[in-house]
């Protein structure tokens, strides 16, 4: 007479730890996501007592030295100009907005050139500038 053993593998899975753990890391990038800065460029920006609030699409940092970059990666002004033709082609927006975040000290002809590069793709250009204290 053979005797069969009862014991049965469970493939059952605990999905309550994976929820929490995952409910966590939700947290966690929801927090550190709000503390990043959205221009991790160090410029000291003209200060104004104008509140202008435009939707920002793109936005071209300019330092003392003449550097550019865009939306933080830095970019030669030609590189600039294929890399927003593109995005601008795209027709995301009927409008889209540049934003130019010019050094305090840098000088005004590369401020000038960004502008004359927005104005050559049809977009709308604004100066960004700290709001007076």
């Amino acid at each position: 007479m053979a005797l069969k053993k009862r014991s049965k593998v469970s493939a059952e899975f605990s999905m309550s730890s994976l929820t929490d753990i995952i409910f966590l890391l939700l947290i966690f990038f929801m927090l550190t996501s709000t503390l990043v800065s959205p221009n991790a460029l160090r410029l000291t920006l003209p200060s104004s007592s104008s509140k202008t609030v435009a939707p920002q699409s793109f936005t071209i940092s300019i330092k003392n030295n003449g550097s550019y970059y865009l939306n933080g990666k830095e970019m030669s002004l030609g590189n600039i100009e294929q890399q927003l033709r593109v995005e601008f082609q795209k027709g995301a927006e009927k409008k889209p907005t540049v934003v130019i975040a010019a050094d305090k000290t840098s000088q005004l002809s590369y401020t000038v050139q960004v502008m004359d590069l927005a104005n050559r793709l049809g977009a709308q250009a604004i100066i960004a500038t700290d709001p007076a204290r």
